[in-house]
C-alpha cells in the first residue's frame, strides 16, 4: 500500500483546512486509517483514526471536537478535516494504514505511512 497525503499549507489561527490521503491498491477498506503529526523538535503524536467502514472514529484529546476524520472507500481516500486551528497544531501531518488488530493509537501499530504534509498555523 502506498499512501499520498496532500492538502497542507499555511492557515491563520481559527481557520480550517482539509487534508487528504489517497492509497494505492484494492484493499483500502481492510485497513484502519490513522493520522499522526510531528511538530518541530517533538515526537510523532497520534491524532486519530477511522475504522474500515468509516463508522467509528477515535481522536486524541488535543483535537477532539475540532478535527474530523472520514474516509471514502470508493476513492481509496481518507480525510482529516481540521477546524478552529491553533498555532500548536503546526506540524507535519502523516496518514498511516494499519492492517492488524490493536488500539491503533500508537505509531508502531501502523504498517504503511504517507510522506507527510506540512500544516503551518499562524497567530
Amino acid at each position: 500500500v502506498q499512501l499520498q497525503a496532500s492538502g497542507g499549507g499555511p492557515v491563520q489561527a481559527g481557520g480550517s483546512l482539509r487534508l487528504s490521503c489517497t492509497a494505492s491498491g484494492r484493499t483500502f477498506n481492510t485497513y484502519v486509517m490513522g493520522w499522526f503529526r510531528q511538530a518541530p523538535g517533538k515526537e510523532r503524536e497520534f491524532v486519530g483514526y477511522v475504522i474500515y467502514s468509516g463508522g467509528s472514529t477515535y481522536y486524541a484529546d488535543s483535537v477532539k471536537g475540532r478535527f474530523t476524520i472520514s474516509r471514502d472507500n470508493a476513492k481509496n481516500t481518507v480525510y482529516l478535516q481540521m477546524s478552529s486551528l491553533k498555532p500548536e497544531d503546526t506540524a507535519v501531518y502523516y496518514c498511516a494504514a494499519a492492517g492488524g488488530v490493536g488500539r491503533w493509537s500508537f505509531a508502531d501499530e501502523y504498517d504503511y505511512w504517507g510522506q507527510g504534509t506540512l500544516v503551518t498555523v499562524s497567530s
